[in-house]
C-alpha cells in the first residue's frame, strides 16, 4: 500500500505518514529513547488536531529501540508547584484527545515502556508489544509521581496493587508479564509488532465510524457507572448504532451470506 507524509506541522521529534485510511505517528526521538518532553507532548495533540477526516485509524510507535522511557526529566527542574500542576493537567488534556478523540489508536510497544511512556501507551486502545518491551513506573525512587494520567489509566489495566508495587519498589515487567496482566492484548516477536499494528488498525479502519465511536466513548463511561444507568446507556447506544444505515446494509449482507462469519483463528 503507498504511504504518503502527512502534511501536518509537527516538531522534529515526531513523524507521520498515512496508509489508505490510516495514519502512522512515530516518536522521534532515538537518541533521548523517545522521553516525551513538553515540544513532543504538543506536537502529539497538533497530530490529533489535524487528522483529516478520511484517516480511520491511527498506528503509534517509536523510532530506534525503545517506545518511549518516560517524561525528559529535564522538563521538571525548573518548575514550580503550580507551573507543575498546569503541566500534568496539560498531560491529561492531550492524552485525553487520544483516548476519547476521533479515531482508535494502536500502539506498538518495543523496549523501554517506563514513566510517561506506559501512560501514553495507557491511552490508546490496542497495545501491542514485541517481546523486547519491558513496563516501569520509576517515579518513586526520583522523588516524583505520575503525572501523565497513569494513577487514572494503568489501575484499570493491571489493578492498584501492582501499580502501587511498581512504584514502591521500582519492579519492572517483562512483555509476557505485561500481556497476562492486561498492558498489552497482543505479543509478538522483535521486529514485527509494527506490521501487526498496521493489520490491526486496517481492521479497525474497515468498522463503522459510529461502531468505533461507540466502543472508544461509550464503553469505558459504561465501565465507570452504576449498572442500571450502564444497561440504558448500552441500550441507547445499541439502538443508535444498529438503527444506522451503514449497520443495516451489512447485516442485510450478512444475512444474505455476503459478509465473514466470526471464526477463530488458530
Amino acid at each position: 500500500m503507498t504511504q504518503t507524509r502527512l502534511s501536518i506541522d509537527l516538531p522534529a521529534s515526531l513523524t507521520a505518514e498515512r496508509r489508505g485510511d490510516i495514519a502512522i505517528l512515530r516518536l522521534s526521538r532515538p537518541q533521548k529513547r523517545n522521553a516525551l518532553d513538553d515540544t513532543t507532548v504538543n506536537g502529539i495533540e497538533s497530530f490529533f488536531a489535524a487528522l483529516p477526516d478520511d484517516i480511520r485509524a491511527v498506528v503509534l510507535h517509536g523510532e530506534g529501540e525503545h517506545f518511549s522511557a518516560g517524561l525528559d526529566l529535564g522538563e521538571l527542574t525548573v518548575r514550580n508547584t503550580v507551573e507543575a500542576v498546569h503541566h500534568s493537567r496539560n498531560w491529561h488534556r492531550i492524552f485525553d484527545r487520544l483516548e476519547f478523540g476521533k479515531v482508535p489508536v494502536v500502539a506498538v510497544l518495543h523496549g523501554a515502556v517506563v514513566g510517561g511512556g506506559l501512560e501514553l501507551a495507557a491511552a490508546c486502545h490496542i497495545r501491542v508489544a514485541e517481546r523486547s518491551a519491558y513496563y516501569a513506573l520509576p517515579e518513586g525512587s526520583r522523588g516524583i509521581y505520575v503525572g501523565g494520567g497513569g494513577s487514572v489509566r494503568i489501575p484499570r489495566l493491571i489493578g492498584v496493587a501492582r501499580m502501587m508495587d511498581m512504584m514502591l519498589t521500582g519492579r519492572t515487567y517483562g512483555a509476557d508479564e505485561g500481556l497476562t496482566m492486561g498492558i498489552s492484548q497482543y505479543l509478538v516477536d522483535d521486529g514485527t509488532g509494527l506490521a501487526k499494528g498496521i493489520e490491526l488498525a486496517q481492521h479497525i479502519a474497515g468498522n463503522t465510524p459510529l461502531t468505533n465511536y461507540a466502543v472508544m466513548h461509550v464503553l469505558p463511561r459504561i465501565a465507570d457507572i452504576e449498572r442500571d444507568g450502564g444497561y440504558l446507556m448500552e441500550s441507547l447506544m445499541a439502538a443508535i448504532a444498529s438503527g444506522n444505515e451503514d449497520a443495516q446494509q451489512r447485516l442485510k449482507d450478512f444475512l444474505e451470506k455476503r459478509a465473514p462469519k466470526a471464526l477463530h483463528k488458530k
